[in-house]
């Protein structure tokens, strides 16, 4: 999806394992390489008053290379790591502001309750809420508005981490992220806890995830995000009085934002070839001494034709400072093997009077209310 996770990481393959220590300790350890690919061709109604059609890669899922290892250390216990990469088809170019390891980087422990880490890692928002997103399994460009609810499967820098094993169906975790600013411990500093219960056929999960100071790739350019033209109380825009020309007033010095705070909540049950799915999320931003509030009320569904045909669907309706948005998304894929799939998904976004409609945060906001997409693709994972 622009989603940075795919529905499972099936493709995991070629693992090496080696003996670090040649003396009595002897302590086998394993090293996994694995990735995705994906690649295609979308077209959109209206990208700043014209039609486009562009090469994209990396929506339905995100491209990455990663490494994960882990070492038995005896007594139960393992050392364990990550390191992936997140990465352009079209050019080759490292995405995530350039990070080398910008999907994830960590190392850590684990034993019998579960893994504590540390490092570059994904919130819990990400580990137990995203997947309710059904309208972005349907089309990676899907996610909510702006992803202000962080549904679009986000990570916390310089972040201590503890994430639970599975007991009978409950996990658990909570996460500090460091701001590293000399002199002020809160600015830039982020935290995240979560819970995901699943039984059967049904599963549930809950998040919690507050930014302070939100910054770099997570830093606020409201009208490129959402198409409005103001933001707690403040103009987003310039318009060229003789053209009608837009511009964002953001695009290069974030809006100066205090708190982003965002719960989610979200649910799925699946009746033999039909998964329900839905979410619902509340998002509070703070900043200039003024506060606003995001809603966004998400329901939808996956139906599976044969064990190679899928059909996922999802409707969104988002509020937020007396605007509101509905969204709908479709998606057919085709598994040409366990590890290839094909698709093609279409989106269509109608906004409020006064909103210049923007699809999932990715393209140039449309010159009126509305915008679609549609989108041809393929992914192989390794």
């Amino acid at each position: 999806m622009k989603k940075n996770n795919a529905v499972g990481l099936s493709g995991l393959a070629v693992a090496a394992s080696a003996v670090f220590a040649p003396a009595a300790a002897q302590a086998q350890s394993s090293v996994t390489l694995y990735g995705i690919v994906d690649a295609g061709i979308t077209y959109v109604s209206n990208a700043g008053g014209s039609h486009q059609v562009k090469f994209d890669d990396g929506i339905s899922y995100g491209n990455r290379i990663g490494f994960k290892g882990v070492e038995d250390l005896g007594g139960g216990l393992q050392a364990v790591f990550v390191l992936e990469s997140g990465f352009h088809l079209s050019n080759g170019q490292l995405g995530f502001g350039g990070a080398l390891f910008g999907r994830q980087a960590y190392v850590g422990l684990k034993n019998a309750w579960g893994t504590l880490s540390l490092g570059n890692q994904l919130d819990m928002t990400e580990e137990f809420v995203y997947l309710y997103n059904i309208s972005a399994w349907a089309s990676g460009y899907a996610i909510h508005q702006g992803d202000f609810d962080r549904m679009n499967g986000d990570r916390l820098p310089n972040s201590i981490k503890f994430l639970s094993n599975d007991f009978s169906g409950v996990t658990f975790g909570g996460m500090y992220s460091f701001g590293n600013t000399a002199g002020n411990f809160h600015e830039k500093s982020a935290w995240s806890v979560g819970a995901h219960y699943e039984h059967g056929a049904f599963n549930m999960g809950a998040a919690y995830t507050q930014l302070n100071n939100p910054f770099g790739i997570y830093a606020f350019d409201p009208f490129a995000m959402i198409g409005v033209h103001t933001f707690l109380g403040q103009p987003t825009v310039s318009v060229d009085p003789a053209t009608g020309a837009i511009t964002s007033l953001y695009s290069s010095s974030p809006f100066p934002v205090d708190r982003q705070g965002a719960f989610g909540i979200g649910a799925a049950y699946t009746i033999d070839k039909v998964m329900l799915s839905g979410n619902f999320t509340y998002t509070t931003i703070k900043g200039l001494g003024q506060t606003s509030h995001m809603q966004v009320y998400e329901g939808g569904a996956s139906y599976t034709f044969t064990p190679a045909l899928f059909l996922y669907g999802g409707y969104q309706h988002t509020r937020f400072e007396g605007n509101h948005w509905n969204q709908g998304s479709l998606g057919l894929h085709y598994l040409l093997s366990k590890r290839t799939d094909v698709y093609i998904s279409g989106d269509y976004l109608r906004a409020s009077d006064g909103v210049n409609a923007v699809i999932g945060y990715s393209f140039t906001p449309s010159s009126s209310t509305t915008q679609a997409d549609v989108r041809i693709g393929m992914r192989h994972s390794f």
